[in-house]
Order: C-alpha cells, then sequence, then structure tokens
C-alpha cells in the first residue's frame, strides 16, 4: 500500500463506505486470481484523476497503471456498479439530513462545455445560444442538490429533445418521482409529453419580468449549485472524454467523492468559550 499524500485520496472512514458498496472481486466469487492492485488505489487513482484534471497517461508511478483504472472506471459504469454506489449514498446523505430517503421531485437543467480535440465528431456538437462547441451535460439533481441521473449528448441536442429520453429514464429508475422543476427551455409540448408518458409533473420555473443580469431563482438554484460543484473537479472544466460514457462516469465519481466527504465529515468543534457566571451555573447545577 502506498503512502496518502493527494488530497483526492479516500480517507479510512470514506474507504469503508465504498468498499462495502463496490462489485465483489472476480477472485471473491471463484471466477479469476486475485487482483494484483488493491482497488483502493483503483479508486484513488479516479479520484486523482477527476480532481486534477491529468490525463489518463499522466497518472503519477506511485498508482496502478493507467490502462488498469481505465478499465476497471469502464467496467464498473458498464456494469451500473457506480450508479448502485451513487444511489446508495445520495440515500444515506438525505436520511442524515433529516429526509426521506427517496426523492419525490427533482430539478433538471442542462451545461454546455468546451470539448478537446480528442472527442470525435459523431459525439460533439455546436450549442449556438451558448455558442460553445462542445458537449451538453443534462443533470437530474434532488432538492439537496444530489445527483440522481446525468446524460452527455451532442451540445446541438436541445434540451427538449434529450430532456426525453432524461424524463423516461428517470420514471424507469425513479418511478416514486412525481415533480420536476426546469427553466423555460423545457417548455411546451414536453408538460404535456411528460404527463401522458412518465406521469410526472412538470413545473417551469421562469425568470421575473423585467430583471436584468443574475437572479436567484426558485428551486433551479439548486441544480445550478450542483453544476458548480462538479466544476470544482478540474476534469470537467472542459470535455476529454472520446467516448460521452466516460464523461458520465466521471462526472458520477465527481459526485460520489463529494458524497464520501459530507458523510464522513467531523462536526465542527464549538469554539466559542462559555461566559464565566454560566459556566459555574451549569456545573451546580
Amino acid at each position: 500500500m502506498r503512502r496518502r499524500r493527494y488530497p483526492s485520496d479516500t480517507t479510512d472512514a470514506e474507504w469503508a463506505l465504498l468498499e462495502a458498496l463496490l462489485p465483489p472481486a472476480a477472485s471473491e466469487v471463484g471466477r479469476g486470481r486475485p487482483g494484483k492492485h488493491p482497488r483502493r488505489e483503483i479508486v484513488d487513482g479516479l479520484r486523482y484523476l477527476v480532481d486534477n484534471g491529468i490525463k489518463w497517461r499522466a497518472m503519477p508511478s506511485d498508482f496502478p497503471p493507467w490502462r488498469t483504472i481505465y478499465g476497471f472506471a469502464r467496467r464498473w459504469a458498464a456494469s451500473g456498479a457506480i450508479s448502485v454506489i451513487r444511489d446508495e449514498l445520495r440515500r444515506a446523505v438525505r436520511v442524515s439530513s433529516g429526509k426521506t430517503p427517496q426523492a419525490t421531485a427533482v430539478i433538471v437543467d442542462s451545461q454546455s462545455v468546451k470539448a478537446s480535440e480528442t472527442v470525435g465528431r459523431d459525439s460533439c456538437g455546436f450549442d449556438g445560444a451558448k455558442l460553445i462547441n462542445g458537449r451538453k451535460r443534462h443533470l437530474a439533481v434532488d432538492t439537496r442538490g444530489l445527483i440522481l441521473l446525468v446524460m452527455v449528448r451532442p451540445a446541438d441536442v436541445t434540451d427538449r429533445e434529450a430532456a426525453k429520453e432524461l424524463l423516461f429514464r428517470l420514471n424507469v429508475m425513479h418511478p416514486e418521482i412525481a415533480t420536476v422543476w426546469a427553466d423555460s427551455n423545457y417548455a411546451g409540448k414536453l408538460v404535456a409529453w411528460a404527463k401522458d408518458r412518465c406521469d410526472i409533473t412538470l413545473k417551469t420555473v421562469r425568470r421575473p419580468p423585467n430583471t436584468k443580469g443574475f437572479v436567484v431563482l426558485p428551486r433551479r438554484w439548486v441544480v445550478e449549485r450542483s453544476l458548480s460543484w462538479i466544476m470544482r473537479a478540474r476534469r470537467h472544466c472542459r470535455d476529454h472524454e472520446r467516448l460521452p460514457q466516460v464523461s458520465e462516469s466521471l462526472i458520477t465519481w465527481a459526485s460520489i467523492t463529494l458524497m464520501t466527504r459530507r458523510l464522513t465529515r467531523k462536526p465542527a468543534r464549538n469554539t466559542t468559550r462559555q461566559p464565566a457566571a454560566s459556566a459555574l451555573m451549569t456545573t451546580a447545577a
């Protein structure tokens, strides 16, 4: 085991959460020999790449080879393992904050980001509204800002077009969702489609009339904050992945890191000193 030296490394408490949720190794179910590298090192390598925005081939030498980490990332994403981890951690965060485990209302929005030269033309497009040539991330988050679903599509795909797939997948994966808030780009025929096909009430939150500049809008600010959380991980300032599925999995890993740190965060110490008189009264009582 290498010495943990990077801010993105898992703590013992975080690894205890993740180890219990990761799928069993092949050797544990009698389908192969023991792995050459500890899986904690694989997870730390993924978190390092997402947090620092490096190239896959620039993985530091104290981590396992980049091809090994990339292979695990692809397999865990294809098997749905990271989606299970994300959902379990989201339920735990909601319960710890006094919410029900399942969300019944979500907020959706999209974000256009530039694409690197490694992104193929078949998964890249030009967003005429934002004047960005790249990809568009479509997010669905609960009222706490925790991700339920993420989709990466070419930037020339409109929000209404992508929303049909997003809402359909939400309805299949989370049938308990009844209400979805969105901006005015999702208005129109999509509202009736969502109600008829998915039994979801789509509510649009519009800007107040005659307002200029930035305005904090009800409900919509939650998903905007989630997008800012994702952008803290430098890997997501631009889309570098050739496959959209890899981009989705790395965004999910950023969300997983956020939730494990929140669940294992130590409570803040009360640094305020009690006045002498009240302290004496408390002691006497």
